[in-house]
Parts: structure tokens; C-alpha cells; sequence
């Protein structure tokens, strides 16, 4: 059987991001892992996780909810240093 922990590793991100995109999506854990690991095989995926999981920060601040949104701001803080040079937006000539 496949562990939580198998199916997260393989999905390239970390239990934080997982969760973040399984709630900003209402996916449940495992196909959030693997919408996860595709969107990080796509040119701009990893801008729109950033964008999903602000969604999320500014919903549960607008909540009142101040732990969870201190909680995603970890997880964006930590998927924006792993994976900085997929954001780095490149000039078009």
C-alpha cells in the first residue's frame, strides 16, 4: 500500500503545499499531490501555486482565521524559496 507520506514525496512538494492546493482546489490529498506535481511540469505552474495559495492566505485572513492564514503564508514562504527560479519571470523579446 502506498503511504501518505509515498504519495506527497512523489508529488515533489511538500505536506504544507499539498494541503494548501487541496483546499484552494477542494481536491482530496492524493489528487492534489498529483495536480501538484503536473502543474510543476507546466511553464508557469509554479506562479500559479504561488497565486492559488495566496488566494487562500487572503480568504482566511478576510476570515479572521489569523493561524491558518500564518500557516499557508509558511507554506508560500517555503514553496517561493524551493522553487525561486521557476518564478523568476523571463523577459519576452
Amino acid at each position: 500500500m502506498i503511504s501518505r507520506e509515498d504519495i506527497i514525496g512523489m508529488s515533489g512538494l511538500d505536506e504544507a503545499e499539498v494541503d494548501a492546493l487541496s483546499e484552494h482546489e477542494h481536491l482530496p490529498e492524493a489528487a492534489a499531490a498529483a495536480f501538484g506535481h503536473w502543474l510543476l511540469s507546466e511553464p508557469d505552474g509554479a506562479r500559479r501555486i504561488c497565486e492559488m495559495m495566496r488566494d487562500d492566505i487572503r480568504a482566511a485572513w478576510r476570515k479572521g482565521d489569523r493561524a491558518h492564514a500564518r500557516e499557508l503564508f509558511a507554506a508560500l514562504h517555503h514553496f517561493a524559496r524551493i522553487h525561486k527560479s521557476e518564478l523568476i519571470t523571463k523577459p519576452t523579446a
